[in-house]
């Protein structure tokens, strides 16, 4: 049974939508980390920590926004985590993909009702 076949049980969708209102908190939080982020990979003066919790709230991101059939914000959530490990450097003309990606996340999971 795929995703949209289960959607379109009416038991399974007022599940999927009782989940999606407890996680909305998190996920609202989770958005705003990467936003903070991206702001502060922009201005050169992001610490460790604040990469860190980003990193850590994309792969959160990208799994919850998978499990309610948001494909894209999955897939944006898995770039920001990729681009911005704590490992690795950020250069400043890519935080502002960065800064994109948050933004777009951030409107997927406002848009979804």
């Amino acid at each position: 049974m795929t995703l949209d076949e289960k959607k379109s049980t009416p038991g399974l969708t007022a599940a999927l939508d009782q989940l999606w209102m407890r996680f909305l908190p998190e996920m609202h939080q989770r958005a705003a980390i990467l936003e903070s982020a991206a702001v502060a990979f922009a201005s050169g003066e992001i610490t460790s920590e604040q990469k860190y919790a980003a990193h850590s709230a994309a792969h959160k991101l990208a799994g919850t926004l998978g499990t309610f059939g948001l494909a894209r914000g999955s897939e944006l959530a898995r770039d920001f985590e990729k681009s911005c490990s704590p490992e690795e450097p950020c250069s400043a003309s890519h935080s502002q993909h960065l800064v994109a990606i948050a933004a777009e996340i951030s409107a997927i999971i406002a848009a979804r009702k």
